[in-house]
């Protein structure tokens, strides 16, 4: 396949061959693989980022939408940086208003992790219908049930083109990434807190945002240094 395949994808097709026997082990349908698999190695580690011009156009495209979801999802992982996969699980008993956390069940890490609910993202919960269980609910069934929502791609891609966002920019994860390249750069949250918040397994995974910390500890270094330029050249001269 690496004949004419990427590398991801062929990781991705083991991958999924990797859960496919795992699942028939664990349903005592099939004997465990003899040999382990082997994955090609990809370089697909992509921050994604936009500007501030392009955060507002985006902003007031997602304001314009009549999406009753599309709209609240994109600002939920701008405000929190969750994935969309633990939006479309998200339900209202997760929600703690009154500790301010919110509890993510089942995540990509497979332990159940809670992550502080900053005001923003407070406003949003508050200020959004509870039409179910489900917090960004799907489609409603025969009986006038809402179900687990489990795709929204159409209705975010629609509202990052009004906002004239590029096609790489992938909608829901990018805006995750904006999260954690927002809370790094300011400088104010360590590269450990990132990853708790981020719910990284590994911390290499947040590591990706480690340059922008430097280069935010540098900025204010340099104040330091504009701070004693002001007195004058003479003042700050050492002996």
């Amino acid at each position: 396949m690496l004949k004419t395949h990427a590398p991801q994808t062929v990781k991705n097709t083991l991958e999924l061959l990797r859960r496919v026997v795992n699942f028939g082990v664990n349903a005592r349908l099939c004997s465990p693989l003899p040999f382990k698999i082997e994955f090609p190695k990809c370089n697909n580690i992509v921050t994604e980022d936009l500007n501030p011009e392009q955060l507002q156009a985006l902003l007031a495209a997602i304001e314009r939408s009549k999406h009753p979801v599309a709209g609240p999802m994109m600002l939920c992982a701008l405000f929190t940086g969750l994935r969309r996969g633990e939006m479309f699980r998200l339900k209202w008993a997760d929600l703690d208003f009154v500790r301010g956390f919110i509890t993510l069940t089942d995540p990509k890490g497979g332990v159940d992790q809670t992550i502080p609910m900053n005001p923003r993202a407070r406003e949003l919960f508050e200020t959004m219908p509870r039409l179910c269980e489900w917090i960004f609910p799907g489609k409603q069934d025969g009986d006038g049930n809402y179900q687990q929502r489990t795709d929204i791609k159409k209705a975010v891609r629609a509202i990052k083109h009004a906002a004239g966002i590029p096609d790489s920019f992938r909608a829901l994860h990018g805006l995750r990434h904006v999260y954690a390249s927002m809370l790094a750069s300011s400088g104010k949250v360590d590269m450990f807190t990132l990853q708790r918040l981020m719910t990284h397994k590994s911390p290499d995974m947040t590591q990706r945002y480690a340059h922008l910390r430097d280069e935010s500890l540098t900025k204010a270094g340099q104040v330091v240094d504009d701070i004693f330029k002001s007195l004058g050249n003479d003042k700050t001269k050492t002996a």
